[in-house]
């Protein structure tokens, strides 16, 4: 029986080697892909970490393939729970500000508001609603919404146009 050390992906030599050909590979493609060097490098790590882990079940011809889809699973599930942060401080922000000046009336329709605008970006698509949060909220120029979410910048025009419509039809009548 074949221990897991007799086995190529697990010897210190051949995991040392694949960290010297891939890493700096996949944190520019990390990077590149969803624009943050900080997620990057610990996609990188993550990535490793879970391949020495798995090394007795990854075979070394599949180690490169295994690199690059755990550190993109990674950074995509780090993205969605930015987006489920900034979900919650948008719907947040206005409520905390403690406006005290305006009259009761003002603060109604500005709750009033807010929470049908709420509503609204809450029912939009997903990929709208993350397009509309990355482009209004987190002020990304549409190029980098394209490069965030890995589709075309026309897309990015398209789901912009759809999601304001919506919205549009949601809130246009407060």
């Amino acid at each position: 029986m074949e221990n897991d050390q007799d086995k190529p992906v697990c010897k210190q030599s051949v995991f040392n080697a694949l960290f010297e050909e891939h890493a700096r590979v996949l944190r520019n493609f990390i990077y590149y892909k969803f624009g943050d060097e900080h997620q990057a490098d610990d996609a990188v790590q993550e990535a490793f970490v879970k391949l020495w882990k798995n090394c007795a079940k990854v075979p070394l011809e599949k180690a490169k393939g295994f690199l690059y889809t755990v550190a993109s699973n990674f950074t995509k599930s780090v993205k969605r729970h930015e987006k489920v942060k900034l979900n919650y401080e948008v719907s947040h922000m206005h409520l905390s500000k403690g406006v005290d000046h305006e009259s009761p009336e003002f603060l109604s329709l500005e709750k009033e508001f807010m929470d049908k605008l709420n509503a609204a970006i809450g029912s939009l698509p997903e990929r709208q609603r993350e397009a509309f949060l990355l482009n209004r909220v987190e002020k990304k120029k549409y190029k980098e919404v394209a490069e965030i979410m890995d589709i075309s910048v026309k897309a990015v025009e398209k789901l912009m146009h759809k999601a304001l419509l919506k919205l549009k039809d949601e809130i246009g009548d407060l």
